[in-house]
């Protein structure tokens, strides 16, 4: 997971909508059945997942939570590492 891009994503979110990002996740899990992707793709295509999941995480926490974007951002990649590092 990259931080840069999922501010980025969230940036997204907030000027569009979220659908957009739910409907880009469908099409990227659809791709993963397809049995003639390389194992290099099937990586790339589990980042972009990741991030987009990402995103929507830190946006759920905004919305519901009422936290700024930075704070949640933060916490989010503190849970990440946290199971990481576990």
């Amino acid at each position: 997971m990259k931080l840069p891009l999922i501010k980025h994503l969230c940036s997204f979110i907030e000027a569009n909508d979220e659908d957009f990002v739910l409907e880009s996740i469908e099409v990227l899990e659809h791709l993963t059945d397809y049995d003639g992707l390389a194992e290099q793709d099937v990586d790339v295509i589990g980042e972009l997942l990741s991030n987009l999941y990402g995103a929507l995480e830190v946006e759920k926490t905004v919305r519901e939570d009422g936290v700024d974007r930075k704070t949640a951002l933060n916490a989010f990649m503190k849970r990440v590492q946290g199971s990481i590092d576990q």
